[in-house]
């Protein structure tokens, strides 16, 4: 199982509202690394939410729920289907992300404009050990 991460600004998509759909496409993504990050998801990965713009934090946990597709609206695009897992909480800020100074390779702090992208097995671990999801 392989985890990625993916962003949103929670007043075009929250978490809340995934929470109430149970499942959407996730789309819109433009960035060819963001792209091959979404083509590379697998059914069962997991992927964390993550809210961009005030908020900067990680706020659930999404799960694949199919093969990544061509988007049909943009043919340089993917998408992929994601279901609610859970909700983290508290949230993990950004700042405590970076503050931890273990992260400096992962691309949530180096690229803070890239809206999706793989989690380095350290991340995951680190999550696993302070916030038990």
């Amino acid at each position: 199982m392989a985890y990625f991460l993916a962003k949103s600004e929670p007043a075009v998509y929250s978490i809340t509202q995934l929470e109430q759909d149970r499942r959407t496409t996730w789309d819109g993504v433009k960035n060819p690394q963001a792209v091959r990050a979404i083509r590379a998801m697998k059914p069962g990965d997991l992927v964390f939410f993550y809210h961009s713009g005030g908020e900067s934090a990680i706020v659930g946990l999404m799960k694949v729920a199919g093969e990544p597709r061509d988007d049909p609206k943009n043919a340089k695009s993917a998408v992929v289907d994601v279901e609610f897992a859970a909700r983290v909480d508290p949230p993990v800020t950004l700042k405590e992300i970076k503050e931890s100074g273990l992260f400096g390779d992962f691309a949530l702090v180096r690229q803070s404009r890239l809206s999706t992208m793989p989690v380095p097995a350290a991340f995951v671990t680190w999550m696993r050990k302070h916030r038990r999801f």
